[in-house]
């Protein structure tokens, strides 16, 4: 039996990803602030991932333990982020950037190590949802850059462990249509200067609709040869 963890589950790709699991038979434990309205197959946690004390609380109970008892294979998929603070080092609010690296990076490196310990019988694989911005920096996206290439380089370290039990991946999905990508394009000019860039693409019509992108990402994650390459791109 298969079951799946996916964090950001109530919007966006996050939701995408839920309602496709959950379509194909496999349960769902959401983690995020709120609920969403998927069906049968879904439990949901609410937790706040940008707060640290709020997730410790919750990774220290049992309700990830008792979710994957007795699966074969579990899941987990790290979806949840943020792209703000967006601007010049000189511009950004630290405490943005701080509940940022704690939603970005801090909530998945503790997930994915608790998710790990929490199912010893499974087969596990982790799913970082990253993004070309991890591997290319770009002007205002310093903290979105620099976090989302910090899961990169933990699949890549996570690989290096041989555990051939645990897989991790860090994944680029592609641009993707949601509320992030609206609010990259209402971001100002001064603050984020390759922003038309975004335009431009909405405008044309190359942004991949969420359940699209779902659709091939949990092919992705169900294929045999998933974790062959700790850092991989979608779009091929």
């Amino acid at each position: 039996m298969i079951k799946a963890v996916v964090t950001g589950h109530t919007r966006g790709l996050g939701a995408a990803v839920a309602a496709e699991l959950v379509a194909r038979g496999i349960p769902v434990l959401g983690v995020a602030r709120g609920h969403a309205e998927i069906g049968e197959g879904m439990e949901q946690a609410v937790v706040d991932l940008s707060d640290a004390a709020a997730l410790a609380g919750w990774i220290g109970g049992h309700a990830l333990r008792s979710f994957l008892a007795g699966c074969d294979m579990a899941l987990l998929v790290n979806n949840a982020g943020v792209v703000t603070p967006v601007g010049p080092l000189g511009e950004q609010d630290p405490l943005a950037a701080l509940r940022a690296a704690t939603l970005n990076v801090g909530a998945p490196l503790a997930l994915s190590a608790a998710f790990v310990q929490a199912a010893p019988q499974a087969e596990r694989r982790i799913l970082h949802i990253s993004s070309g911005a991890g591997r290319s920096a770009y002007p205002g996206w310093s903290v979105y850059c620099a976090t989302k290439a910090a899961l990169d380089q933990h699949a890549r370290a996570v690989a290096l462990d041989a555990d051939a039990r645990v897989k991790a991946c860090s994944l680029a999905p592609g641009v993707i249509d949601t509320d992030m990508q609206a609010e990259i394009r209402a971001t100002p000019d001064e603050r984020f200067p390759l922003r038309q860039r975004f335009v431009d693409m909405k405008q044309a019509g190359v942004l991949v609709p969420p359940q699209a992108c779902a659709v091939t990402l949990v092919d992705y994650l169900l294929d045999a040869g998933f974790g062959g390459k700790p850092v991989d791109d979608l779009r091929g």
